[in-house]
């Protein structure tokens, strides 16, 4: 098969890979489209994957053979999916997004109907789920999302709640980011906080306020931080969805004065991350790795991180839960560039995400 591989520093195209092997309980899936997301660059760039492996993570395409552990009454050859593989994996450098066949978990694979067709747009609204490109954009920042909400901060799916899950604000940074926008919709539409507050560029607040934020600050602000501390001196938990040095700084300062909070950002940065003088006793830093809801050990860096057979139990969950609420519209995907030329097209993204173009929106690439 023909896959994209980290060459130097450099995504490539290379000709002839041999199909990856995968466990019992994987399908194999021809590729319809590819999400890209900021993980695919930090992996050639910062030398996290091996050479040769295979960059990508967001897949939608069609099951062409099954592991002999897939449920059968779940999947059959021919269906329609979408998920998620760690792309330049260094456990598993042989199976990727950006290629023409992808090994993805059965258990943590999302179905789609027997229709499904291409957009055939270059430009796609926000919405609902009914075409390979908006399947492509989904997974990984939703099962991000869901990792954090639902793992590590123990949310339940109680629609029906009278009131909210925690007494307290949920504050999201980058709110207007594919991972900002699915933990707004989450923590809605599970009646997860008393209120919802995103932090985003002005020019995103209709649609954040839409998916159910309550009020959206724009970070371009210079006294955002104060802004927020004056009004909302009670967030207990804050999802930094940037997950940069400087963001997680800022999003740290939010923290209320005395009550005890947590924050979590989606690299891997700790208390020692903060700025000494910034640091409070009351106020801790988490991250979550959506990666250990494969079920395994995770190569990050140099660093092991152990597998955790509760995260993928909980990843497993959410699956089932969230997938007919994708398809029937409650969830919406983000707007969408799609990018031509399958492969070719699945390199320019990942460049253009290095550069800052995929604000707001997620880039997709076809292989039509």
């Amino acid at each position: 098969m023909n896959a994209v591989v980290i060459e130097g520093k450099e995504a490539v195209i290379e000709n002839n890979v041999p199909l990856p092997e995968y466990p019992s309980n994987y399908i194999l899936v021809k590729s319809k489209a590819m999400g890209g997301n900021p993980t695919d660059w930090k992996h050639i760039e910062y030398g996290i994957g091996p050479q040769k492996s295979i960059v990508g993570c967001d897949v939608s395409g069609e099951i062409v053979s099954m592991g002999q552990d897939v449920d059968t009454t779940k999947f059959h050859i021919g269906d329609y999916v979408f998920s998620f593989a760690h792309g330049t994996c260094v456990r598993k450098p042989d199976n990727g997004a950006f290629a023409d066949y992808v090994a993805l978990d059965s258990e943590l694979t999302f179905k789609l109907p027997k229709n499904t067709e291409f957009s055939n747009n270059d430009v796609i609204s926000e919405g609902k789920v009914i075409s390979f490109e908006e399947a492509a954009s989904i997974p990984l920042s939703w099962f991000t999302a869901g990792g954090a909400l639902f793992h590590e901060m123990k949310l339940k799916y109680d629609c029906d709640a009278n009131k909210p899950q925690n007494n307290f604000p949920l504050l999201v940074w980058g709110g207007g980011s594919a991972l900002g926008q699915a933990v707004i919709q989450l923590a809605k539409k599970y009646h997860g906080y008393t209120k919802i507050i995103s932090v985003a560029s002005r020019k995103h607040e209709k649609q954040l306020l839409s998916y159910g934020a309550d009020e959206v600050f724009d970070y371009h602000d210079s006294d955002v931080i104060t802004q927020i501390k004056n009004k909302y001196n009670n967030i207990q938990q804050l999802f930094d969805c940037v997950s940069t040095l400087d963001t997680l700084q800022q999003v740290y300062q939010c923290a209320p004065d005395s009550l005890d909070a947590i924050v979590v950002n989606f690299t891997s940065k700790f208390i020692n991350d903060i700025k000494p003088e910034l640091r409070r006793a009351n106020v801790n830093v988490t991250r979550t790795v959506v990666y250990l809801s494969l079920g395994y050990d995770v190569f990050m860096a140099g660093n092991k991180i152990p597998a955790d057979p509760q995260y993928k139990s909980d990843m497993a969950q959410f699956t089932t839960e969230i997938n007919p609420k994708i398809l029937n519209g409650e969830f919406h995907h983000p707007p969408i560039v799609v990018y031509k030329n399958g492969l070719q097209g699945a390199i320019e993204l990942t460049r253009d995400i290095q550069n800052g173009v995929n604000e707001g929106k997620k880039l997709v690439a076809t292989f039509r």
